[in-house]
């Protein structure tokens, strides 16, 4: 298995620029290109010589936590532009969902806001729990760490300083934020939410 990099089809964003993006892509590509490198390694240091390289392995394993997330993660972020910004209709059953869990769409969007505001570099993620028929906003470190397990990833915010060094400084990244709701195409975050809602 060989994963292969993605093509975006991404209009003109408002608040990131194209340098930006093609910046950022050229990032998301280095990680599809060392997941496949990981995996290679691992498959050629098992056939060498399993229990020799027994650590080596594990450690490339751990590894690939980081390189695997860090390529789906820029994948989920990448596709939630395409098409345009677009409004989530009235009648949604995500905001439904929304409505159920925050009261307003504004407090949903406040809480993104927040959790975005936590120091350091990772993802603010929005989730879906089907089991408990509500959503969970939350920060996970890097791409893999704090991942909450088997639910769903609806919006992914890249919070990594690649992802918005050549337009903003980290102090603006508030301002990057902002930019970065006003171009999510919520169509794809419903039909990423309802795959999940049969």
């Amino acid at each position: 298995m060989t994963y292969t990099a993605r093509t975006f089809t991404l209009p003109e964003l408002k608040g990131l620029s194209k340098k930006q993006l093609d910046v950022h892509i050229a990032l998301y590509e280095g990680y599809v290109k060392h997941a496949n490198l990981i995996m290679e390694k691992i498959d050629r240091l098992h056939a060498d010589d399993a229990e020799g390289n027994a650590y080596l392995v594990a450690e490339l394993r751990r590894r690939f936590g980081f390189e695997f997330d860090g390529m789906r993660m820029h994948e989920y972020y990448f596709e939630q532009f395409e098409n345009g910004a677009q409004v989530p209709k009235n009648e949604s059953p995500l905001l439904d969902v929304v409505l159920d869990k925050y009261e307003s769409w504004e407090n949903f969007i406040a809480q993104i806001k927040e959790v975005c505001g936590t120091r350091g570099i990772g993802w603010t993620v929005v989730y879906y729990d089907p089991a408990g028929r509500t959503l969970h906003t939350a920060w996970v470190n890097d791409h893999e760490i704090g991942q909450l397990a088997g639910l769903p990833i609806i919006l992914a915010v890249d919070m990594w300083e690649h992802a918005y060094m050549v337009d903003y400084v980290p102090a603006d990244k508030k301002t990057y934020v902002e930019a970065f709701l006003e171009n999510v195409n919520w169509e794809v975050v419903e039909k990423r939410f309802l795959g999940e809602v049969v």
